[in-house]
């Protein structure tokens, strides 16, 4: 196969901290545009998205909004003497409050709120749990019930799902999976064998994985987040088993879709600008599978391209800033 020529590996340091930081501030509690996931049962229903959701009020949608904040919390963890610290954390103080997420609580009680966010947001949320634990902060105390409901549904929800989502977008069963499981991990037992035996059902047997991707809204890459969700299941012989047969040609540079950042052709229509995404989430999935990958494929490079094509555009539009940096931090942190 042919090696991208993609230079040092790229790292996080303080000024694309700071860059990070700064594009999600201005979004973290922007009201309007919004796109609400509500079913109306009726007219008293149709009131503004901050009535409806105290914290997750900004940045185009309640998922953003989740990761985002879980954003700013790594960046502050990660660079505490970042200039926009003390503005993360007196938002933070601000917003992740008892009080709040009890009216997030609140709209989880709703009529036909089963499956609001299933299962992204239920994923992110728990991540955004897990990092606020992470802080010398009430935020994760206050969090907690919110974490309690959403791994609550997955329990609920996991044993009755025949067949795993695997569409490049907000439904991929995979990627939910690898962020639940990591909350799960040392916090709820249960929950985290019930996603090790589900992964296992669902995907244990894949082999020859053709990757016919990317669709033309994809954010994630269902090859993908599959490898890297099986990375995390298995022990690392079996995985390297497993992977060896679930990409026979990886040596070769096949499935060629997968080793080629995607072509993002107008980032202001927000369907088309997840491609940028695709590649952030792809760079993310490639480097943390060569941590766990013993092979002599340069997984490494592969991310560097991918990363290298839509780090320097992700506040072209806002249909892109209000939550590539997210996967951006995602990529570099892995």
């Amino acid at each position: 196969m042919t090696t991208p020529d993609t230079g040092p590996t790229i790292g996080l340091d303080a000024a694309m901290a700071s860059r990070f930081a700064r594009i999600t501030l201005a979004h973290i509690g922007l009201q309007y545009p919004y796109k609400l996931d509500l079913v109306l049962t009726g007219p008293q229903d149709a009131v503004p998205p901050a009535t409806l959701h105290p914290i997750f009020h900004g940045s185009f949608d309640w998922h953003s909004c989740v990761h985002g904040w879980w954003q700013l919390l790594t960046l502050r963890r990660l660079f505490p003497d970042l200039p926009e610290a003390a503005a993360i954390v007196e938002r933070a103080d601000a917003m992740l409050t008892p009080a709040l997420v009890a009216g997030e609580l609140a709209y989880l009680d709703r009529p036909m709120s089963g499956g609001f966010e299933r299962p992204y947001g239920w994923a992110w949320l728990l991540a955004l749990h897990a990092e606020a634990e992470r802080h010398d902060a009430p935020w994760a105390a206050a969090l907690a019930p919110l974490a309690a409901a959403f791994a609550a549904r997955f329990s609920a929800y996991l044993p009755k799902l025949t067949y795993p989502i695997r569409v490049g977008t907000h439904f991929n069963t995979a990627f939910a999976l690898v962020l639940a499981r990591d909350w799960a991990t040392g916090r709820d037992a249960h929950l985290a064998a019930l996603i090790d035996a589900r992964a296992r059902d669902w995907f244990g047997d894949d082999r020859g994985c053709q990757a016919w991707e990317p669709s033309g809204d994809d954010f994630l890459s269902p090859a993908l987040t599959e490898a890297l969700l099986m990375s995390r299941v298995l022990p690392p012989a079996e995985f390297a088993a497993w992977f060896a047969a679930f990409l026979p040609d990886l040596a070769s540079g096949q499935p060629k879709t997968l080793f080629r950042p995607a072509h993002v052709s107008d980032r202001t229509d927000g369907k088309i600008a997840h491609l940028d995404g695709l590649n952030l989430s792809r760079a993310w999935c490639w480097r943390a599978i060569a941590d766990a990958h013993s092979g002599t494929v340069p997984l490494e490079a592969v991310a560097n391209d991918h990363l290298q094509t839509s780090l320097p555009h992700l506040d072209e539009d806002y249909m892109g800033a209000h939550w590539l940096p997210t996967f951006a931090l995602l990529a570099l942190i892995r």
